[in-house]
């Protein structure tokens, strides 16, 4: 069995790779998405696993998402490289 992730999800888990634990507010702000689809990315990143939702001690109104890529690379060796997924959390790695 395998899954995908939407488009909206690879860019927003490539953002948080790349510029570190955000806001939703702030990974609207980077990718240009709107509000709705970055909720509905951050949802399925969640329920995967790729990232995390943590406090944000500087303001506790809004959490901060952080990407889990020892999770990423879980999911490349238990669904393989050549899986869609797999080869998405590799383009995301390699980064």
């Amino acid at each position: 069995m395998s899954f995908e992730l939407p488009a909206s999800a690879m860019t927003v888990l490539l953002s948080l790779c790349t510029r570190g634990p955000m806001t939703p507010t702030e990974i609207c702000e980077k990718t240009t998405l709107p509000d709705r689809t970055i909720s509905f990315a951050l949802r399925k990143l969640v329920k995967r696993g790729l990232i995390q939702r943590i406090p944000n001690l500087r303001d506790m109104r809004s959490a901060l998402y952080h990407a889990h890529l020892e999770k990423a690379r879980e999911i490349i060796s238990n669904y393989g490289p050549e899986s869609i997924i797999g080869s998405q959390l590799l383009l995301i790695l390699q980064r």
